[in-house]
């Protein structure tokens, strides 16, 4: 087995300090939040102004133990952890489509943010269409269930 260390860019600022009341993805939200990107890897924000919206990885800090099985949110029966999104999973990685609201050196405005105050941020992606939206998706247990 590899051991694979990951180390933070930044960190998420959100109105969210508890997870309760927060939204189950960030498409449900309407509330805005800050990433500050860390001083060492502001270059790499260069020409991110260009985007409208943006992929965020982070850590899931107040994740709890995972279990292979587990209800999720939207469902009273259980599923395999990696048919659902659930925080509490075995590397604890979280994933977000936020919106780019403005870019002020290291700090970068976004909406529809869905993630804990303090997350710390693992990477940024910016979101493209042709590449992240695919045709013909099915949707498995989530159909008819928003």
């Amino acid at each position: 087995m590899i051991d694979i260390e990951f180390k933070p860019i930044g960190i998420i600022h959100s109105p969210y300090k508890k997870l309760d009341g927060m939204p189950i993805q960030s498409c449900m939200s309407n509330k805005n939040g800050k990433i500050e990107v860390y001083k060492r890897y502001e270059k790499g924000l260069k020409d991110i102004d260009g985007f409208s919206h943006l992929i965020i990885l982070y850590y899931f800090h107040k994740a709890k133990p995972y279990k292979l099985l587990s209800k999720p949110f939207l469902d009273d029966k259980p599923h395999g952890i990696f048919a659902i999104r659930y925080p509490n999973r075995p590397n604890y990685i979280g994933i977000s489509v936020v919106k780019l609201l403005s870019v002020r050196g290291n700090i970068l405005e976004v909406g529809n943010i869905d993630v804990l105050d303090k997350t710390p941020l693992l990477d940024i992606k910016p979101y493209f269409p042709k590449f992240d939206t695919r045709k013909n998706v099915r949707i498995g247990w989530f159909k008819g269930k928003i």
